[in-house]
């Protein structure tokens, strides 16, 4: 009777898309960066005073985007050195998004704010970008002050989407 719970845990870790290599290390939940390595950055142009001059303009993200070439390259690096989930190094499987998004003033070229975020996992690529357009209604309405949603979303954004968009 005890192989029972054995086998409901072994196949709860295989839906969970355990990998037996990581044994002793921590299970990284794919929809969050490694926070070492993706702590996320600001854009000093960008503050609790000047956000109705720059992020809280229409376009204003369009005018700080880096090229696609630039962050294609690293993402194809960060996937190669520990960012791909479960060996897939397929670029198309993966938006190189900002962690703090240019929407809030996060830093449009420091690699410490880019990471490729899986489009396929529980909580994707697309689950973040509610988040983000929700944050930036509720900064540029100064309802929640930049620093606040800044330091929501680069902490755990899945946590900021249940406190935020719910």
């Amino acid at each position: 009777m005890k192989r029972k719970p054995l086998l409901v845990a072994l196949a709860a870790t295989a839906w969970l898309g355990f990998n037996p290599a990581m044994l002793g290390a921590a299970v990284r939940n794919p929809a969050l960066p490694i926070a070492q390595r993706t702590p996320g950055a600001l854009d000093p142009r960008v503050t609790q005073a000047t956000i109705h001059r720059t992020i809280c303009v229409s376009g204003y993200t369009s005018t700080v985007r880096p090229p696609s070439s630039y962050t294609h390259a690293i993402k194809v690096r960060q996937l190669h050195s520990g960012y791909a989930v479960n060996g897939d190094l397929s670029t198309s499987d993966y938006e190189e998004d900002h962690l703090i998004s240019l929407e809030l003033g996060g830093s449009p070229t420091a690699e410490k704010n880019l990471w490729p975020e899986p489009y396929f996992s529980v909580n994707g690529a697309r689950t973040k970008d509610t988040l983000e357009n929700r944050l930036h209604v509720l900064v540029c309405a100064d309802i929640v002050p930049l620093a606040v949603a800044q330091k929501a979303i680069a902490k755990n954004w899945i946590n900021a989407y249940r406190v935020y968009v719910g």
